[in-house]
């Protein structure tokens, strides 16, 4: 259900907003204090994030058994009679951009025409080789099935030396299946395309993962192998390619600049700001897990709604001729607002949830000293008056004898 997944992307782009800008903010202000190769592996916080984030609330125990409900029907005299709606626009651009990609992937790798070749002084390398009169610069192709393409003309190129280290280069991307990667990240950046943060936060990954694959190959380098290194980037950036491809690339003139005053400081990182990075790192990653445990407090019921925000019946439910429920949780703060809406469990999933939680977020209820956490309400979504809902969260009372 295209509407169901677009309703929960759009909930969770705070969260991916503000991963992504940490993470940019690592790339550009703290890199000379870290590893980049640190970094790249943060990146895996944005998608345990979005798990930790997402835990099903059936999984966790409701303490509170009061549950408010309230009845939700179409206003049938302000409904648009058309069935083209937001979430449609959204997947048809989604779908251009996603086979835009795939079609210049395979444009791409139709005109290569590889012919396998065998280096003897790196006969020891375990990846495979090819020449091709199409590419100008190394590059690693392929998503799960890779080959190492040099440019046809590449002994005129590099001396022996300065290929080694730019095979060793290309292996690192090979060994990390960082293509793979990118596919992933292009594809999730693409049902991200109305999020301007998301593409910035491609551009970093693809630039951090060149970072760090230079600081793993010079890790043991001397400084003669890093100068040589240096101009065999600055050569190959001279004749990279850009572009909607899940390829490594050397990058742009600004992106080079950066690799090579990174490479100046590969020794200087500090232990203690990694560290403490990875400690904070933890500590977020732990609010998410725990941010929704449930707390025992006094009874729902003592507290009053003064205003409530109906939900309106989704369009394209009324237009199937779907009712359905969704079981909410949230806080009622000190000041009588709500927060920390979540939903507990729904029927149909996804269909109403989005509504059920916009409505909610604009309850307001009397002020009181502490609030109450982690109040239930269920929001019946009926066609007709003769619609009967049930009860999704299922309530037993235990008695002692």
């Amino acid at each position: 259900m295209l509407d169901a997944f677009f309703n929960w992307l759009l909930d969770q782009q705070l969260l991916i907003s503000s991963a992504i800008m940490f993470l940019l903010l690592l790339e550009r202000k703290l890199l000379s204090q870290l590893s980049a190769r640190l970094v790249y592996t943060l990146w895996a916080l944005l998608p345990i994030s979005l798990l930790l984030a997402n835990l099903p609330e059936h999984l966790k125990p409701i303490q509170n058994d009061f549950i408010s409900k309230l009845t939700i029907t179409p206003n049938t005299a302000i409904m648009p009679q058309f069935t083209l709606t937001w979430f449609a626009i959204y997947g048809f651009i989604s779908a251009v951009l996603l086979i835009t990609a795939v079609y210049f992937h395979y444009r791409f790798l139709a005109k290569l025409q590889l012919a396998p070749i065998t280096l003897d002084q790196h006969s020891n390398q375990s990846m495979r080789l090819y020449q091709s009169n199409q590419v100008s610069s190394p590059m690693v192709v392929g998503v799960i099935n890779t080959k190492l393409v040099l440019p046809t003309n590449y002994q005129s190129h590099y001396n022996s030396h300065a290929l080694a280290l730019i095979l060793e280069h290309e292996s690192v991307h090979i060994k990390r299946k960082d293509n793979l990667i990118n596919a992933i990240a292009l594809s999730a950046t693409i049902l991200l395309w109305f999020n301007p943060v998301a593409w910035l936060g491609y551009a970093s990954l693809r630039r951090i993962q060149e970072l760090s694959c230079d600081e793993q190959v010079l890790k043991n380098k001397s400084t003669e192998q890093r100068i040589l290194y240096s101009k065999a980037l600055v050569h190959c950036a001279s004749f990279s390619r850009t572009g909607l491809m899940a390829y490594s690339q050397y990058g742009d003139k600004n992106t080079m600049l950066q690799r090579l005053n990174q490479i100046k400081q590969i020794d200087n990182s500090s232990f203690i700001a990694k560290t403490a990075l990875v400690i904070f790192t933890m500590g977020i990653l732990s609010s998410f897990a725990i941010a929704k445990q449930p707390m025992s407090v006094e009874k729902t019921k003592d507290y009053q709604a003064v205003m409530r925000v109906e939900p309106i019946y989704p369009i394209q439910a009324a237009e199937q001729g779907i009712s359905g429920s969704v079981v909410l949780k949230y806080d009622i703060l000190p000041s009588g607002a709500t927060s920390n809406v979540s939903v507990v469990s729904a029927e149909p999933e996804g269909v109403f949830n989005r509504e059920a939680k916009r409505a909610l977020k604009q309850w307001q209820y009397a002020p009181s000293e502490s609030g109450f956490k982690n109040a239930l309400v269920q929001l019946d979504f009926a066609l007709d008056e003769n619609y009967q809902a049930k009860d999704l969260i299922e309530k037993i009372k235990v008695s002692s004898k």
